[in-house]
């Protein structure tokens, strides 16, 4: 498995690109046939997912090493971004805050609110983001993501190391 780190990057990252197109298809598949309603932290995670994809994607096209060890690098930051949201909407699922408010859309908190007040309302969650409303083997959407992005990181990461020693 870690010899395809090293003969086969351009692979990894195109798999990686494919994985999170579907997990976005996924989550459209949740959203718009089962109804769940994606709370704002959901739709940063989603963002973070199109960034890591189209990274990972524009890093696995050319054979290039700079090449793909910038985009790679991209998307290894939008994997650590994402894991970040992830980890916190965890944190407020698993200790929801004692006053849960359904505050103001993701769109709504961006057209009403300067950038400087949006990004930390979008960042402390609101009742939504605490809400559980769909489970896989114990684990909650925003648990499997946490997951996800810290596996294209782990996998990002040692894919730089490993080109960096070449």
């Amino acid at each position: 498995m870690l010899r395809w780190f090293e003969t086969a990057p351009r692979r990894v990252l195109a798999l990686i690109s494919a994985a999170c197109v579907a997990m976005l298809a996924f989550g459209l598949y949740l959203q718009h046939v089962v109804g769940l309603e994606p709370c704002p932290m959901c739709i940063v995670q989603r963002y973070a997912l199109i960034g890591v994809a189209i990274f990972a994607g524009l890093a696995s096209l050319r054979g290039r090493k700079g090449w793909w060890m910038s985009f790679g690098l991209l998307a290894l930051l939008m994997s650590g971004f994402g894991a970040f949201v992830a980890a916190r909407q965890s944190w407020l699922q698993w200790y929801p805050p004692e006053f849960a408010t359904c505050g103001r859309d993701f769109y709504g908190m961006i057209e009403n609110y300067p950038i400087s007040r949006a990004v930390p309302m979008i960042f402390r969650g609101s009742g939504d983001c605490a809400t559980v409303d769909w489970t896989l083997l114990g684990g909650s959407i925003a648990n499997w993501s946490f997951i996800c992005f810290a596996g294209f990181a782990v996998v990002l990461l040692v894919l730089m190391i490993r080109a960096g020693r070449r």
